[in-house]
This record gives structure tokens, C-alpha cells and sequence, in this order.
């Protein structure tokens, strides 16, 4: 995930006192004794015998929740206290109290694991997540309506890479709270899916493949005009909506968002980019052009930018020349102006990348040969080759 995934997860501090037991059976009585002593090995003996030989006891089955939560047996604990209001509410109140109590327990065990994980080696943070995880995983169960629980939940299996796994806490905080995070990440995996449908596509020629692509940029964007309605002008929920439209071939909504992006913040270079590299795609050299040059204003140094801006002009050049040779005109030299102010950005794009690709070199050449300059034409495609080879 490109984004940030590291939240800052709070200690939560929730103590509670157990309540008074009125007498029952001699089980009963055995284990309040016997958790009043921590002998819970014990207790859970002589509740196994309440709760076989009086499948009705609702005290029975409360203790035996009590007993399990201490063993940190917290599946069981749930099961037990869930049986007990089944018979009855005579023990809701003691039950919704031990349920706050664990619930602020395994949350704040399932931060201090997190935390671990974090500082943990790459090669055994996933242990640490592993058991966050089923923590916060509890701690769901006995608070089904904390969104900081879900969202904590959903931050651990994003850093460990769990991504399927993170969809439905996300989803369950953005229902909760509509909280940002929400749809910022749940709008970014379901992109990322659809990308990795598409290159299956693109390998295999399989149109079901295709079909599965569009289905998850289309939740993409679903998710995102969620996020964009309720956080305007959020750039995370923005930029990866625009990414999602022109994955889905809806190059028009795209261009509306981009633009949108840029008038809500017009010295983010990357809605300039992207906003130039669509107009572009519409053979808008000038627009594409403004768009380029804003995004190198902002930052000389973005190469992208920078590379797209020279393609512009050659686009521009191409168009010129060819435009003029549908009239006759065969004596023109307007595109090579086009070519000329091309020229010192892909010098640039190959002076300070040394990783260029041979389309670049190709590129660069055939510019070097439109202005006559043979012996650089020469060297260019020349390094175009080594690349190739």
C-alpha cells in the first residue's frame, strides 16, 4: 500500500469490580470460593458439572464466562455468556460490565502486540500481527459497535499485508463512523484487485479476467464518490477515484475529477500531472502543456513531469507536420519548434536517470534526426539498442 498504514493505536484503561453472587448450588458456591481463591482451574471443574446437570443455570454459565475470560479462553467466555442470557437477563448487567472490562483488556493488548510487531525484524512481525490480530478479533465480538476497534483491526491487517482480510473492518468503520481512513483504503484495494485482474488480462487474454478487473474498479469508484461527498477535498480519496475512472475507461469523469482536484488545490503537482497526462491523452497540447509546466514549477525535479512535458511536444510537433502535409504544404518547419522546446526536457530526463528505457533513447533520437543533429541521432539510438540487447 502506498499510503500510511500506522495508526496511533491508545491504551484504553477500563476497570470494573465482579458483583456479589447470591447462593445456589453447592457447585456454584464451590467456584465462587474457588475464584476468590484464582484457583480457576478448579472453578471451571465444578462449573462444567453446574452447567451439565443443569443445562437452565444461567449463573452457572455467567461464572463459567467469568472463569474462561481469566484462562484467557475468550471464544469459550463469549459462548458461555451468551448461553446465560439465553435462559435469562437475571445477569445482563454483570455480563455488559465483564464485557467492557475484557473489551478494554483485548484492545489494549491487541495495541501492545501491534507496537511489537512494528519494531520486530520483517521475518517475525507476523506473529506479533498474527496475535494482534485475534485480539482486536475478540475485542470485535464483545463490542460489535467500537469503530476504533474495527479500524485498529483493519490498520493490522494492512501492515501485515492481509489485504482481503482489512475489507471488512473497513467497510464496517466507514458504516459506523464514516470515518476518512475508511474509504481512503477500502477504495485503494479494490483499485489495486482491479490492477491485478487487468495485467492477468493483459498476460492470459482471458475476458473473464477483464471482466473481474471492471467489477472491482467499479467498486473502486463507488467507494470513493462515498469518500469524495463526504471529504471533498481529501487528496487520498481524490487522487486514487481519478486513478479508478481512468482504469474503468471512464476518461471524462476522470478528467472532470482532476480538474477538480487542481482548482481545490492547485500546488499539488500530482493532480497536474495526472490532469496533464489526460489532456494529453486527448491531443490538448496546450492544456496539457499548462498542466505540465505548472507541475515543474512546483517541483523542478519531477520527472515525470518533466518527460510528459517533452512527449506533449513532440505530440504537438507530429500533429503540426502532419497536418501541414495534408495541405501540401511541404516546405514547413513550424513542428520543428515543437521539437526544438522538446529537446532540453528529455536531455534532462536522460542526464539525471540513469535507468532510462530504450523507448526514451528511441524518443531522443528521432528528435536529435528531425533537427539535424546526426552524430547525437546516432549515439542515441545506439544506446536505445544496448538497452534492448
Amino acid at each position: 500500500m502506498q499510503k500510511k498504514l500506522i495508526y496511533i493505536l491508545g491504551l484504553i484503561v477500563f476497570g470494573i469490580a465482579l458483583s456479589g453472587f447470591q447462593c445456589s448450588s453447592t457447585e456454584i458456591t464451590s467456584a465462587k470460593l474457588y475464584i476468590q481463591q484464582k484457583n480457576y482451574d478448579k472453578a471451571l471443574d465444578v462449573l462444567q458439572k453446574e452447567v451439565q446437570k443443569n443445562p437452565q443455570s444461567d449463573e452457572g454459565f455467567y461464572l463459567l464466562g467469568v472463569v474462561s475470560a481469566e484462562k484467557e479462553q475468550y471464544g469459550k467466555m463469549i459462548d458461555a455468556w451468551e448461553k446465560s442470557l439465553a435462559v435469562s437477563d437475571k445477569f445482563k448487567k454483570d455480563i455488559d460490565n465483564q464485557k467492557k472490562y475484557w473489551w478494554a483488556q483485548l484492545f489494549n493488548r491487541g495495541v501492545s502486540l501491534y507496537q511489537r510487531g512494528i519494531k520486530a525484524p520483517e521475518d517475525s512481525n507476523k506473529i506479533w500481527y498474527d496475535r494482534s490480530i485475534e485480539s482486536f478479533d475478540y475485542a470485535v465480538k464483545l463490542q460489535p459497535d467500537s469503530g476504533d476497534t474495527y479500524k485498529n483491526l483493519a490498520f493490522v491487517y494492512l501492515s501485515a499485508q492481509r489485504l482481503d482480510e482489512a475489507i471488512e473492518p473497513l467497510k464496517k468503520i466507514i458504516e459506523l463512523d464514516k470515518e476518512i481512513d475508511g474509504y481512503r483504503f477500502l477504495g485503494e484495494i479494490y483499485y489495486n484487485k482491479g490492477q491485478v485482474q487487468m495485467d492477468r488480462f493483459q498476460s492470459t487474454s482471458n475476458v473473464s479476467d477483464s471482466v473481474e478487473a471492471f467489477e472491482w474498479f467499479d467498486k473502486a469508484i463507488e467507494v470513493l464518490e462515498a469518500g469524495k461527498k463526504e471529504y471533498p477535498n481529501d487528496s487520498d480519496i481524490l487522487l486514487t477515484l481519478s486513478n479508478s475512472y481512468i482504469a474503468a475507461n471512464k476518461v471524462e469523469i476522470a478528467i472532470d475529477a482532476f480538474k477538480t482536484g487542481v482548482e481545490n488545490e492547485p500546488t499539488n503537482k500530482y493532480y497536474r500531472y495526472n490532469y496533464g497526462v489526460l489532456l494529453l491523452g486527448k491531443s490538448d497540447y496546450t492544456s496539457a502543456e499548462e498542466q505540465f509546466l505548472k507541475a515543474i514549477e512546483i517541483d523542478p525535479n519531477y520527472q515525470n513531469a518533466v518527460y510528459n512535458l517533452a512527449v506533449t511536444y513532440v505530440r504537438w510537433g507530429t500533429a503540426i507536420n502532419k497536418e501541414a502535409e495534408e495541405k501540401g504544404e511541404m516546405d514547413n518547419t513550424e513542428y520543428k519548434k515543437k521539437y526544438e522546446m522538446a529537446l532540453p526536457y528529455l536531455e534532462q530526463v536522460v542526464s539525471n536517470d540513469q535507468t532510462n528505457t530504450s523507448a526514451i533513447w528511441e524518443l531522443i533520437g528521432r528528435v536529435y534526426t528531425v533537427l539535424g543533429m546526426q552524430d547525437k541521432a546516432t549515439d542515441a539510438f545506439k544506446n536505445a539498442d544496448n538497452l534492448r540487447n
